[in-house]
């Protein structure tokens, strides 16, 4: 996958992200959790951006780690709305496979620039 495609991939995602906060049920729970999520879901993209303009491979590998935590921290909410029953799996599932099909292309990009930059 090239960078243009991850690209646009980060950003159908935080637009996915979107539209899953705005059907959230307007509860104390649900906002909260619903708050974290739109927070670390819009993060992904914006950060994978602003790793495509690093400088070297050392700066890229540390942005990719941003990218990284941020995905995982959406699978963590993700899970967090299942679980507390405000949304149904088969509702957000696709959603998490995403986040974490994207926490795996981080780690991974993270993991070959580290190498290259030794």
């Amino acid at each position: 996958m090239n960078a243009e495609e991850l690209k646009k991939r980060t950003r159908q995602f935080a637009l996915r992200v979107i539209r899953l906060f705005a059907s959230l049920p307007r509860t104390p729970v649900s906002d909260v959790i619903g708050r974290q999520l739109l927070r670390a879901g819009t993060s992904v993209g914006a950060n994978y951006r602003a790793a495509c303009k690093s400088r070297s491979a050392a700066e890229f590998a540390a942005r990719m780690g941003i990218v990284e935590e941020e995905a995982d921290e959406c699978v963590y909410w993700i899970d967090l709305l299942v679980e507390s029953g405000v949304m149904p799996r088969q509702k957000i599932g696709a959603l998490q496979k995403e986040a974490t099909e994207l926490v795996a292309i981080a780690a991974s990009s993270r993991k070959t620039s580290r190498r290259q930059s030794r």
